[in-house]
């Protein structure tokens, strides 16, 4: 039997840290947005961010998971703060290489209402006030996501590029966090009984900001 290997496209504030939970919970190793210390023998894995370790082996070997091979699922692969600023749920040339290396890769887009996904990011620590006006994000480029607005657009759009480039692959799944049906879903798509469900990093509107993190610093988003 192939191996199970799942990737999340989802951007942040998508129910990513709840589905790495789930994940685990039914009996796959997952990585979410970094490797933990203790995730890792590997000096050149631990500690460091999936999305840059995605782009690490994309550049130096072709094979965007080379440094990823003993995770069965990573369910958060961008980052963005300090010095870092990967996307590679946004990138075709990447997620492209995943597929030709890899066939049997599972892709799901987990994604919530565009506006309520927005107000969440703007709400989640520095996320929307500061870090995602400091870089030029794939789609959200320069002067861009400033305003409430321009965060719907840009999320509303990353999921349309996921739909487009996916259209008709058996390989991919979208759910909506808030579906009720989610877990069966997903389930059913992976052909593994999700054993866990629920809600982990919720967002009461009264969250304070915190500092961007640096590169090496710990974040769950």
């Amino acid at each position: 039997m192939a191996r199970l290997r799942v990737i999340n496209l989802g951007l942040p504030k998508s129910g990513t840290t709840t589905l790495g939970v789930a994940l685990r919970a039914s009996g796959l190793k997952v990585a979410d947005w970094k490797v933990r210390k203790f995730q890792s023998a590997n000096p050149e894995v631990a500690r460091h961010f999936l999305g840059d370790l995605m782009y690490r082996g994309y550049f130096e070997t072709g094979d965007p998971l080379h440094w990823l091979d003993e995770f069965d699922a990573l369910t958060e692969i961008n980052v963005v703060g300090g010095d870092l600023n990967r996307w590679p749920q946004t990138d075709w040339g990447l997620l492209s290489a995943i597929i030709e290396r890899h066939p049997g890769v599972k892709f799901i887009l987990s994604h919530r209402d565009p506006e309520a996904h927005a107000d969440s990011m703007i709400r989640w620590t520095n996320l929307g006030r500061k870090r995602l006006k400091m870089f030029d994000v794939p789609g959200l480029p320069g002067k861009y996501g400033r305003e409430p607005a321009d965060l719907v657009r840009w999320i509303d759009g990353h999921n349309r590029f996921c739909r487009q480039v996916f259209a008709g692959n058996p390989n991919f799944l979208e759910y909506d966090i808030l579906d009720e049906e989610a877990p069966a879903k997903i389930g059913a798509f992976l052909g593994l009984p999700i054993r866990w469900w629920g809600k982990v990093n919720d967002n009461p509107a009264d969250e304070e900001a915190e500092p961007v993190p640096a590169a090496g610093d710990s974040q769950d988003e």
